[in-house]
């Protein structure tokens, strides 16, 4: 029997739900419309998506943010010039995810 993908993600903020792609597209949305301030960010040649959480939130595990509010699904590694939308503050994130 095979392991599902989300066996060992800890839980956000202590709540049940996970990083799933339906909060994946409430952020995107939310970011769309304006309601979630982010930073562009262009990737740079052998830099990694989880890299920038880890120096932005503290956190490589949250990579899933920021691939949410990018829109690009799922994959770690970009190709250099990959445009992220780096949300400014995790806590707007996680309100409405909730």
């Amino acid at each position: 029997m095979a392991t599902s993908r989300y066996t060992f993600t800890p839980r956000i903020m202590g709540r049940s739900r996970m990083a799933t792609s339906a909060a994946s597209s409430k952020i995107y949305d939310a970011v769309m419309k304006g309601r979630i301030g982010f930073t562009p960010v262009v990737l740079k040649g052998g830099q990694r998506i989880d890299h920038i959480a880890g120096a932005t939130y503290g956190s490589a595990s949250l990579w899933w943010v920021i691939a949410a509010a990018s829109g690009i699904g799922w994959g770690m590694q970009l190709p250099a010039g990959t445009i992220l939308r780096v949300p400014k503050k995790l806590g707007d994130v996680m309100l409405l995810i909730r």
